[in-house]
């Protein structure tokens, strides 16, 4: 009675898990038509393809992921073009794999000092984990999570402009409003905008176009999703904020003099002239026509 039974399938059955035994008796159920595979193949795990917690949008992509070169191209945007669903709902579903240890991120600096995300795929994820291959760049330490915060972190400060005019104002509003049509990930919040618009007025304040504030907001965005983009555009409106413009000073003019008031000696008029002078300009005129 204690012997298995030779002939039982290795693999589990996909009946219910409440009666496995109804859809067999009705002669349902799925078969099997197999050929051994001997190029092109990856081996992928039961405990993953009948994993009970994860989407299959999740495991589907897992084994994607395992089936790739090392080196292919991992990122949101990458399987965003390969596969329909949008990077929304992939990056859903990268989330599920890194919970569950199928999946994690690595950040490491190259020998030209470049921050890259690297992401490695786990087919056993509670396997002991081996040592990353050896690729050039030297290892980075992982800095470990921070406990949660109960609350939302405050965004850094800002610069703030020396004028508040209404309408430098709006046009640092609208600049940042727009910032979504360069990058959906630059969708802000109200608030968010709010606390950033000084930020940008102090730039447009110091003579810089709003092409070139726009560039420098948009240029060089990490790949990997923003957790937070209203925290990193502060940061670059006050890191990478140039300096003032240089100081032009107006020519120099100097004022004609201004002489003191006096009374004419000839005619007893005011007028203004050095006081050297006694006679106001139509005494000196009348003196010098009559001799």
């Amino acid at each position: 009675m204690d012997t298995q039974n030779p002939s039982a399938p290795p693999r589990a059955q996909s009946a219910p898990a409440d009666n496995p035994s109804r859809t067999r008796r009705h002669g349902g159920g799925i078969t099997h038509d197999n050929t051994r595979h001997t190029t092109r193949f990856v081996v992928i795990g039961n405990h993953l393809v009948q994993h009970k917690e994860l989407s299959l949008l999740a495991i589907g992509l897992s084994c994607h992921l395992q089936s790739l070169p090392a080196g292919a191209g991992a990122d949101i945007k990458s399987l965003a073009a390969r596969f329909p669903e949008g990077p929304t709902r992939i990056a859903a579903a990268l989330r599920e794999l890194e919970a569950h240890g199928y999946l994690r991120r690595e950040r490491h600096r190259t020998q030209t000092g470049r921050i890259v995300t690297r992401t490695v795929s786990c087919n056993q994820p509670h396997a002991s984990r081996r040592e990353p291959a050896d690729t050039g760049c030297p290892p980075a330490k992982r800095t470990p999570t921070p406990p949660r915060r109960t609350g939302p972190k405050a965004l850094p400060a800002v610069p703030r402009p020396s004028s508040t005019a209404p309408a430098l104002l709006q046009t640092a509003l609208d600049l940042l409003a727009d910032l979504r049509r360069r990058d959906a990930r630059l969708l802000l919040s109200a608030t968010d905008t709010a606390h950033l618009v000084p930020g940008v007025a102090a730039w447009l304040e110091r003579g810089v176009a709003p092409s070139a504030v726009r560039h420098a907001l948009t240029t060089g965005l990490p790949e990997e999703p923003l957790r937070r983009p209203a925290a990193l555009l502060a940061h670059r409106l006050t890191d990478r904020l140039p300096p003032p413009p240089p100081f032009r000073t107006q020519s120099a003019v100097v004022p004609p003099p201004r002489h003191p008031l006096q009374n004419c000696e000839g005619c007893d008029r005011g007028f203004r002239a050095p006081e050297t002078e006694s006679h106001c300009r139509d005494c000196l005129t009348a003196v010098a026509s009559h001799p």
